[in-house]
């Protein structure tokens, strides 16, 4: 299915094939774990708005999702609260 993108302050539109939003959750990090694996050990990733860099085979992973269980969350406007299970 074909999808209108518009880009450039509404200046512009382009047709796209409709795809998997990827922005967020498990899809990022399997995106991300994708494009790390294909570059090359020795580029380099620009770091800390561009003052440093590191190799990308010397780049840290990133943590595995934290476990919420057991979590307290406030309610209705902060007036009541519940536990993750």
């Amino acid at each position: 299915m074909k999808v209108k993108r518009v880009g450039g302050r509404g200046t512009s539109i382009r047709d796209e094939d409709d795809k998997p939003q990827n922005w967020s959750g498990d899809s990022y990090r399997e995106y991300q774990k994708k494009k790390m694996e294909g570059l090359g050990k020795d580029t380099k990733i620009t770091t800390g708005r561009g003052t440093g860099s590191v190799k990308a085979g010397e780049y840290p992973k990133a943590p595995e999702k934290p476990s919420t269980k057991g979590f307290t969350v406030t309610t209705g406007r902060g007036t009541g609260k519940r536990k993750i299970e």
